[in-house]
């Protein structure tokens, strides 16, 4: 099995090589037997790194501990869910799901554009080829995952998996994050085939449409779940902790949704056709920029690998990306440039580009955040630490920026907003937003960003509902529909437009979450069986104290009852877990707390077990209300509905 693995992986590496060549020669040639061979042996690399994919999965199923990969990340006691995501648990078998991901793309962009784009589709195959290429040689020559175990008597068993990854959202947030990370790629691709032939009219804009959406909604969902995953299994009551992996993750989003604001113009307009050439190549180098951070080692991170050689060579691919991307916006750059102008400050193009300014200034700020200690490192030799206050302060006041203008924006004419118009449009969302602001006020909340927030909520909030109301009414004129019906047939009809308000909304919902933030309360105590103790009005008393052995941990399971205003609430069981107890190393048995949660859309009562004392009966207890977390987790909801709807293809109707 390990010399049938590594064989496919080879034969992929030469049919990526053969694939180059040929569509290299196909353009200078023009012999189209040469373009449809190439379609070929591309389909024919994505089909064998399937069926080596295929083959590391089934021996990590079968415990097959021959393989190193397969002895490093599972083990016999490793449940069956946990040893199919140990696939991308580790550095040689993440950067295999990685080209399979991008085989999959691969493979239904040569499908889907066999009898289109004839001008577009040589480069395209090629770029994808290439990016092929590069994760081909990182798994045949530097981290590959069907090298043999280095053991001199068989291995009965395996090291297993680690604990924090031993939770059912880590079998679908990697591969969603993946999804929308590898996603970049496809729209990449079709940027540099539009630089590479000088066909620079919207035809690649218009390729790449619903390839971007899916790409920025499957990141999306994956940062969104990366959250949920944080806030459930490490422990420490938040979701976003400003950490350098999150960061890369977060980067690519900002730029990928300043690109989805922005094709709008150019597709309409025909404006700002550089700008987004530059934003999806910087989305695609942030892309690769984050798994090189990922996996040489140079940041710490609880997300990251261990340090490798890789490093290096990803840095020279970023280089090479960056080199060959600059020299052909250089060379296209009067092709390229927009005979039309912004006619307006006080205009819908305005506010997009708006928009965009601040995405990229929030993007540069995470990177330079993100990078400053390492830059410290290197030329001062110490490290300067940016925590989550240096973030925070940046990216506050930007993202208040950002929700404003989430609201302006749907207010703005194309071209030109009269006076008239503005006032007309502004007059209701401004109200509310004032109403918002003025209640929040009264019910006592002084703090200045939280008042804001809530102020500008209400404001985008009023301007969506303005939308909706216009849409419904204009339809229950026209065609005498009743309000519902009409609800439905304006999204059917635009769903593109009324898609992206629902998102809108969505993000609304998270930012009344995130304000929750700062009404959070928390307490820790030392507890025995019996004993009483009062948190933001309520009760938590200590039942008892049970011990139990499952098939891959011991476990300490404490009874905790909540009341309040003296009536039982709830009941919350938090864990204390030893996973590998048998192991007679007790350097491998690896501690690790199991949260449990009430959860409302009010507030969360988060219960963290924090350790136990067998002599004395004394456990740790760690108790956290949190304010409004329920909205983050609906807001993403939101986003994702909306996202589908914009991207379902539209019916033509009346």
């Amino acid at each position: 099995m390990v010399v049938y693995g590594a064989t496919l992986l080879n034969i992929a590496l030469g049919l990526a090589v053969l694939t180059i060549g040929l569509m290299v020669v196909y353009l200078r040639k023009g012999d189209y037997r040469l373009f449809l061979t190439g379609q070929r042996t591309a389909l024919g690399i994505s089909f064998l790194v399937f069926l080596a994919t295929i083959v590391l999965v089934s021996n990590l199923l079968k415990s097959n501990f021959s393989i190193d990969y397969v002895a490093k990340y599972t083990s016999l006691e490793t449940p069956f869910v946990y040893k199919l995501t140990a696939l991308w648990a580790g550095q040689s078998g993440s950067l295999l799901f990685w080209l399979f991901i991008l085989s999959v793309y691969a493979t239904i962009v040569v499908l889907q554009n066999r009898f289109r784009y004839h001008q577009l589709m040589p480069y395209v195959i090629s770029v994808m080829a290439t990016i092929q290429l590069f994760f081909l040689l990182m798994v045949n020559f530097v981290a590959n995952p069907f090298n043999p175990i280095d053991a001199v008597v068989p291995v009965i068993d395996g090291m297993g998996l680690n604990p924090l990854l031993q939770n059912p959202t880590m079998a679908i947030h990697p591969p969603i994050l993946y999804l929308g990370y590898v996603g970049f790629s496809v729209p990449f691709a079709f940027a540099l085939a539009a630089l590479f032939s000088n066909r620079l009219d919207a035809m690649w804009v218009r390729s790449i449409r619903r390839w971007t959406l899916f790409a920025w909604l499957a990141l999306g969902c994956g940062i969104i779940l990366g959250g949920w995953w944080a806030y459930l299994e490490l422990g420490w009551g938040g979701y976003w902790a400003w950490d350098p992996v999150e960061n890369a993750s977060l980067m690519p989003w900002l730029t990928g949704t300043a690109f989805v604001h922005s094709i709008i113009i150019q597709e309409k307009k025909n404006m700002l056709r550089v700008w987004n050439m530059v934003l999806i190549i910087t989305t695609f180098v942030l892309v690769i920029f984050g798994t090189f951070l990922t996996r040489s080692g140079i940041v710490s991170s609880v997300h990251s690998f261990t340090e490798s050689s890789l490093g290096p060579m990803f840095l020279w691919f970023l280089l090479l990306i960056i080199a060959v991307s600059v020299f052909l916006i250089i060379l296209r750059l009067k092709d390229l440039r927009s005979e039309k102008k912004m006619e307006s400050f006080i205009s819908r193009e305005s506010g997009f580009l708006f928009n965009n300014v601040i995405f990229v200034s929030l993007c540069f700020a995470v990177f330079w955040g993100t990078l400053f200690p390492v830059i410290s490192e290197a030329v001062r030799g110490t490290k300067v630490t940016v925590g989550a206050p240096f973030f925070n302060q940046i990216a506050v006041p930007m993202g208040i920026i950002l929700l404003l203008l989430t609201g302006i924006g749907p207010l703005l004419a194309w071209r030109h907003t009269s006076r008239k118009s503005l006032v007309r449009n502004f007059s209701i969302p401004v109200v509310v937003g004032l109403i918002t602001f003025l209640i929040s006020f009264l019910f006592g909340i002084r703090s200045l960003y939280p008042l804001m927030t809530i102020g500008i909520s209400g404001f985008v909030t009023g301007t969506l509902v303005m939308e909706f109301y216009r849409g419904i009414r204009v339809r229950v004129k026209k065609f005498d529909e009743n309000p519902f019906a009409a609800f439905i047939r304006i999204i059917s009809k635009n769903r593109s437009r009324y898609g992206g308000y629902i998102v809108h909304l969505g993000i609304v919902l998270m930012f009344i979450g995130f304000v929750g933030k700062a009404f959070d309360e928390d307490n820790e105590w030392a507890l025995k069986v019996g004993d009483q103790v009062e948190l933001a009005g309520y009760s938590i008393t200590l039942t008892n104290v049970e011990e139990e052995e499952r098939p891959n941990h011991y476990a300490w399971i404490a009874s905790l009852k909540i009341e309040k205003n003296g009536e039982h609430f709830t009941d919350l069981y938090p864990e204390k877990r030893i996973y590998f107890h048998n192991n007679p190393d007790p350097n491998r048995r690896q501690p690790h707390s199991e949260v449990d949660i009430y959860s409302s859309f009010k507030e969360d009562i988060y219960s963290i077990f924090g350790s136990i004392d067998t002599e004395t009966d004394v456990i740790s207890l760690k108790i956290m209300v949190n304010r409004l977390i329920m909205m983050v987790w609906i807001g993403g909801y939101l986003l994702l509905i909306g996202t589908v709807i914009a991207l379902w293809p539209s019916k033509l109707s009346v």
